[in-house]
């Protein structure tokens, strides 16, 4: 897949971190949602993909954080269209993958190809 990176490893280590700390905050709010559980789950999901991308971003750069992050995107399990409580694990992973494409620009076209790859959940 072809994509053109255009922010630096600061600024992608940047915005996720802020991220990271979103989740973190969801994390601490959890047990005051209707699921607790299930919320929480899904919120360290993404603290943890936030985290392994900014490894990734700071020891290999913004190109190969983006294909670390397309990678962990067409082997997640596509879950899209199951009840709102399934899959909080997956689910939270989706999302912070999905953030992160949206924080760096990455053309829809490139994310529509990874997702196209996804196996449905079995």
């Amino acid at each position: 897949m072809e994509f053109k990176v255009t922010l630096s490893t600061e600024e992608i280590v940047r915005g996720l971190k802020h991220y990271r700390r979103i989740a973190k905050q969801d994390v601490l709010r959890a047990p005051e949602t209707p699921n607790p559980d299930v919320f929480r789950v899904h919120a360290e999901a993404r603290r943890e993909v936030y985290a392994r991308l900014a490894e990734t971003a700071e020891t290999d750069g913004p190109e190969a954080v983006v294909a670390t992050a397309l990678e962990l995107y067409q082997n997640l399990p596509f879950v899209t269209g199951t009840s709102e409580d399934a899959y909080p694990e997956v689910k939270g992973q989706e999302n912070a993958l999905e953030n992160f494409f949206l924080m760096i620009g990455l053309d829809p076209k490139v994310r529509r190809e990874a997702r196209k790859a996804r196996k449905p959940i079995e």
